[in-house]
């Protein structure tokens, strides 16, 4: 069983999934603020390898990258810190969302490296599922999830196929254009959810935009089985660079809060 699988079968709980970029600001910092977040009561994981071009990504997270990138972060060591993630949280479920440039790259051992550092699902956002049939293959071949993505306007045929091509979770995107803060949603976004989850039981998650506690209420409320948070947290680092003690209790806090 995936361990995804066994986080979303759990009876009238949501998962609150933080994301963050792995290195930002410096690998060993990075490692704290991830553990400050997981230790909290955080769900699952979702991480970032830093890529140049992050198509997807808001001024934060790109930030948040190029933060990464400075540092000396490598895919190797990117790879190398989530087999130290997942030596420490042998349960926690752990997903990746890459640029898929990273993987095609690498070829076929690249998945053998992910499935061998304890990676359980991927998603990449910058390839559709009519490209995507080499990619979900090698992830079948090596037992990792595959995660699609659901865009605001996608039709409720095409969000069938792609709800029915993941075998992890569904990633819904909330809200148009790329990742960072939303002060609101429109009731549109939440009641999206709802008419998704009238598609499948299979899990739907969250993300874009998310930052604030009644907001992963909300979609919690509305039908998701987990909300992804990030570019708030990538902010949380960017504001306090100084004093990272300060960010890591702002990640505790939130994290604490919406888990309750």
């Amino acid at each position: 069983m995936n361990r995804f699988d066994a986080v979303f079968a759990q009876p009238n709980r949501k998962s609150f999934i933080p994301f963050f970029t792995l290195g930002d600001p410096t690998r060993d910092e990075s490692m704290r603020l991830i553990r400050a977040a997981v230790d909290a009561g955080a769900d699952a994981l979702e991480l970032g390898f830093p890529f140049s071009d992050p198509v997807t990504d808001g001024p934060i997270n790109q930030r948040s990258m190029r933060r990464a990138l400075a540092s000396g972060m490598s895919y190797d060591a990117c790879v190398e810190m989530v087999r130290e993630i997942r030596d420490v949280y042998p349960t926690l479920p752990i997903g990746l969302l890459l640029y898929y440039n990273l993987l095609f790259k690498r070829g076929g051992k690249a998945y053998a490296e992910l499935a061998d550092a304890g990676v359980d699902a991927v998603v990449c956002s910058d390839l559709p599922i009519e490209e995507s049939g080499e990619h979900v293959d090698l992830l079948g071949e090596h037992q990792i999830g595959c995660i699609q993505m659901i865009a605001p306007n996608t039709p409720m045929e095409r969000a069938a196929r792609l709800i029915d091509g993941s075998s992890a979770f569904t990633y819904v995107i909330s809200r148009f254009g790329t990742t960072g803060p939303s002060a609101t949603f429109g009731d549109d976004a939440v009641s999206r959810v709802g008419r998704l989850r009238d598609l499948s039981e299979k899990p739907l998650v969250v993300g874009f935009g998310i930052g604030r506690r009644d907001q992963v209420t909300d979609f919690w409320d509305a039908g998701a089985n987990g909300v992804i948070v990030g570019s708030h947290f990538s902010l949380l680092v960017e504001e306090n660079l100084a004093d990272l003690a300060v960010a890591r209790a702002k990640i505790d806090d939130f994290v604490r809060s919406v888990r309750g």
